[in-house]
């Protein structure tokens, strides 16, 4: 992709550019934004919006996010985020800018050079407009994969005092467990039934010798796996499964298996079980 000013600056005039658009060699994504052939390329649309608003612009918010794949990418007809410093830049089709934003030189930085907010930045852009557990659950990815951590994001919370968001960021940040990354909805549910019923935090998605476990006691030596209404189906995931189970138990740890149906229809229940369990191992 190649703005319009810098082909002027390669030395093609008006005429020469118009004649590479009518045939074809330059696609027109944004008033002076074009794609150089025919083929598509990958992240296409935020590349050409950060062309179109110009130097010191970036993508940012969900668009950001979907770059370092903290959340799900957005849907392709929605508008392109990027924050740019101009307070008179306007919206336009394609492009949601976010106006007047001084972008500081250590919240830019490029994603397969596309100019674009750091982690950090991307997570307090988003802390104002994301539900609060998508919000825990960007911050946990951000900070698993070391994108960023509490230290950069309580310095940023400092620089930026009082911007909107920056309440609902320090919260996950200063919360009592840790930000947890849950892959499913399945455990979604369970870690807010764990939450609401005040039992002790576990560690999600923990590392026990070669396995990944969905939640984790470590004190408690207690493991629970949670099987999604589209979890494993076939003899052989059933067996690969218990086999696993077996493994963990002769590591002197206890595992429960929880389903979807339970989740649902028997919250109470489960809840008393795990609760029950802990309380044991406690008293042990």
């Amino acid at each position: 992709m190649v703005a319009r000013a810098q082909l002027v600056r390669l030395g093609l005039g008006p005429r020469a550019i118009d004649r590479r658009i009518q045939a074809g060699r330059l696609r027109r994504l944004h008033r002076g934004v074009y794609a150089v052939g025919a083929i598509r390329a990958s992240n296409e649309a935020e590349m050409a919006a950060a062309l179109a608003c110009g130097n010191g612009s970036a993508v940012s918010h969900r668009f950001a996010s979907a770059l370092w794949h903290l959340l799900p990418y957005p849907a392709r007809d929605r508008a392109v985020e990027v924050t740019v410093p101009d307070r008179r830049a306007r919206s336009r089709p394609g492009i949601r800018v976010h106006r007047g934003k001084r972008l500081r030189a250590d919240e830019l930085t490029k994603v397969s050079g596309i100019p674009v907010t750091t982690p950090a930045r991307t997570l307090l852009d988003l802390a104002a407009e994301v539900t609060a557990r998508e919000l825990e659950q960007a911050v946990a990815e951000a900070q698993r994969r070391g994108l960023t951590s509490r230290e950069r994001l309580r310095a940023l919370l400092a620089r930026h005092r009082g911007r909107p968001g920056t309440r609902r960021l320090r919260a996950v940040l200063e919360a009592p467990e840790r930000p947890a990354l849950t892959r499913s909805r399945a455990e979604d549910r369970l870690l807010a039934l764990i939450r609401k019923a005040r039992l002790p935090g576990p560690d999600v998605n923990a590392r026990i010798g070669p396995y990944e476990v969905d939640f984790l006691w470590r004190d408690a030596c207690l493991v629970v796996e949670v099987d999604g209404y589209a979890f494993h189906s076939g003899r052989t995931s059933f067996e690969s499964d218990r086999r696993r189970d077996a493994d963990l138990a002769a590591r002197g740890l206890t595992v429960i298996r929880v389903t979807w149906y339970q989740l649902v229809d028997e919250p109470e229940a489960t809840l008393v079980r795990l609760g029950q369990t802990l309380a044991r191992s406690k008293a042990s």
